[in-house]
């Protein structure tokens, strides 16, 4: 196995084992069989080392995401990648933590990509004509709102102990964002905004300056 390949495993196992998610270079270093000089000629330092950990066990999610066809139903599949981000994020707490709640100096790239991932669902909602925002907005929500309830789940499990309360959240937060039969007529302006913001780069009928016109006459009309 590759040295840098074999120190990140060798640090993933750590950081799974660990009761409290904390790891030294000393012990990474111990289970490799290397110097830290080593370590630190691959890694830069030990935010490095961990950020690229973080990553490593983050694939484990990630790669599925990137090979799953979509479904013909981008709600059904939006509700699955909610409960499949907080059953990942419970089966590796340290290494979510790594990612959303600590100060690396060196960011894992897991984040970035989850939220591309999610806002690609999204954007086949709004294209469903189902979408209150953009597709951006809406993925910040879902992030806040999954992440904060996974971190409720990993951080605080005496407050949190019943994880059917992901359900309710989960349905709260796409009330919020996911459009209804009921809306209202202004509402419904709104929601065709974002539908065709949502497929304006896939129509191929308008040059490059007069798509930014359109999709700025459309931002006007869903801030209305």
């Amino acid at each position: 196995m590759e040295t840098r390949s074999m120190i990140l495993q060798r640090a993933s196992e750590l950081l799974a084992s660990s009761l409290t998610g904390e790891i030294s270079t000393r012990a990474i270093c111990e289970a490799a069989g290397i110097g830290q000089p080593v370590l630190y000629r691959h890694f830069g330092d030990k935010d490095g080392l961990l950020a690229a950990v973080a990553d490593k066990v983050w694939e484990e999610y990630l790669a599925p995401k990137r090979a799953a066809v979509p479904s013909g139903d981008p709600l059904q599949d939006l509700r699955d990648g909610w409960d499949n981000h907080l059953k990942f994020a419970l089966a590796h707490p340290h290494a979510y933590k790594l990612v959303f709640a600590s100060g690396l100096s060196a960011a894992p790239q897991a984040a970035q990509e989850a939220m591309a991932l999610l806002e690609s669902v999204l954007s086949r909602v709004a294209k469903c004509g189902r979408l209150r925002v953009s597709p951006s907005e809406a993925a910040r929500v879902v992030m806040a709102a999954n992440t904060g309830l996974a971190l409720g789940l990993i951080l605080r499990p005496t407050q949190f102990p019943d994880q059917g309360v992901s359900d309710i959240i989960r349905e709260a937060t796409l009330r919020g964002i996911v459009a209804d039969a009921e809306m209202g007529e202004g509402r419904t302006f709104q929601v065709a905004a974002t539908t065709l913001l949502a497929g304006l780069p896939d129509m191929g009928l308008f040059t490059g300056a007069e798509s930014a016109l359109f999709a700025e006459w459309l931002d006007r009309i869903h801030d209305a």
